[in-house]
C-alpha cells in the first residue's frame, strides 16, 4: 500500500493526478460502510491534503489532521479505530516543511500563547529539543518537524501494540514537501 500512495504522489507531484473517485456513485457505495487502505496523521496546514498529494479518493484514506501533526489521547483513539475496526495496515505519519505549529513551538510560542494553543505548541517540545541537540540552527524547524514525525511513530508503534504490528500494521514516518509536492519517507 505505500507504494501505492507513493506513486499517486509522484502523478501529483509532476501535474499527473488521475480524477480521484468522488462521484455520485462512489458516494453511494461509500454510504454501507468503509473499508480504507491507509490511515493518514497529518498537520491540519491547508496546504496538505493527504487525499489530493496521495491522490486518493473518497474511502481510500482514513484520515486524522491536527495543527503540528501531534499526537493525544483523541488522536490515538482515533488512529486505533481505524486500525482495530476498519481494519487498516498502514498508518502514515506525515509531518511537512515551513510547518506553523513547529515553529511556533521552536520560537517559545508555548509560554506565551493563549488558551489552549499553548497546550498543543508543549507537545512539540521533545521535538524542538531533539531538534536544539543537533546543533543546526539554520534547520533547526525543520529538523524539529522530523524529529516529531519520528517521535509520533514510535508512540503510535507502542500505543497500537505488537499485536496489531504481528498482524502486519506498518506505521511510517514521511516528510512533504511544499514546493515540490514530493512526499520522502523518514
Amino acid at each position: 500500500m505505500i507504494e501505492r500512495l507513493l506513486e499517486g504522489n509522484r502523478r501529483y507531484a509532476a501535474g499527473r493526478s488521475s480524477a480521484a473517485n468522488a462521484s455520485p456513485a462512489r458516494r453511494r457505495e461509500l454510504v454501507a460502510g468503509q473499508a480504507p487502505a491507509a490511515a493518514v496523521l497529518c498537520c491540519s496546514d491547508s496546504r496538505v491534503p493527504p487525499e489530493i498529494i496521495f491522490d486518493c479518493g473518497l474511502g481510500e484514506l482514513f484520515v486524522v489532521r491536527v495543527a503540528g501533526n501531534v499526537i493525544d489521547p483523541v488522536v490515538l483513539d482515533s488512529l486505533e479505530y481505524a486500525v482495530d475496526h476498519l481494519g487498516v495496515q498502514l498508518v502514515v505519519v506525515l509531518g511537512h516543511n515551513n510547518c506553523g505549529a513547529v515553529t511556533a513551538a521552536c520560537a517559545g510560542g508555548h509560554s506565551r500563547s493563549p488558551g489552549h494553543l499553548a497546550d498543543l505548541l508543549c507537545l512539540l517540545g521533545p521535538a524542538v529539543e531533539a531538534a536544539d541537540a543537533l546543533g543546526r540552527p539554520a534547520t533547526r524547524v525543520d529538523d524539529a518537524v522530523a524529529a516529531n514525525v519520528r517521535m509520533a511513530v514510535q508512540k503510535l508503534e507502542q500505543h497500537l501494540g505488537t499485536a496489531s504490528v504481528g498482524r502486519g500494521l506498518l506505521v511510517v514516518g514521511a516528510l512533504y514537501d511544499l514546493e515540490s509536492g514530493v512526499v520522502s519517507l523518514l
